[in-house]
């Protein structure tokens, strides 16, 4: 954890204050992350059963985002030693405290499609 940091702990005090947004935002931005959270927020999931949750993301996007996610200390990744091996991802005890920003950005932006489809 802490390898995507680029500078969020040198804020300067004009923007102390959106820092910790700002941070948030670069760990769960991405085209997939927030839907990763969101299904991993339900329940422990294997990878290909994570693909076909995903509709459109590619085997190799969705292993970089799952790494960024672990490097970042959101996810985790459990092993089991089987035959054949076993590897099911969860979310982290930090990543299951982004389970209710996730919820309440699905609920803004249902109200914001909703609103903008009447348009």
């Amino acid at each position: 954890m802490g390898n995507r940091l680029n500078g969020f702990g040198a804020c300067s005090a004009e923007v102390k204050k959106a820092c910790p947004v700002e941070m948030t935002l670069h760990i769960i931005g991405g085209k997939w992350k927030g839907i990763i959270i969101d299904i991993l927020s339900q329940k422990p999931v294997r990878f290909n059963e994570l693909k076909r949750f995903i509709p459109g993301i590619t085997q190799r996007m969705l292993t970089l985002q799952l790494r960024e996610l672990e490097a970042d200390g959101v996810v985790k990744r459990n092993v089991e030693n089987t035959v054949p091996k076993k590897v099911e991802y969860s979310l982290t005890e930090l990543g299951e405290k982004l389970s209710p920003i996730i919820a309440s950005m699905r609920i803004w932006g249902n109200e914001y499609m909703r609103k903008n489809e009447r348009k």
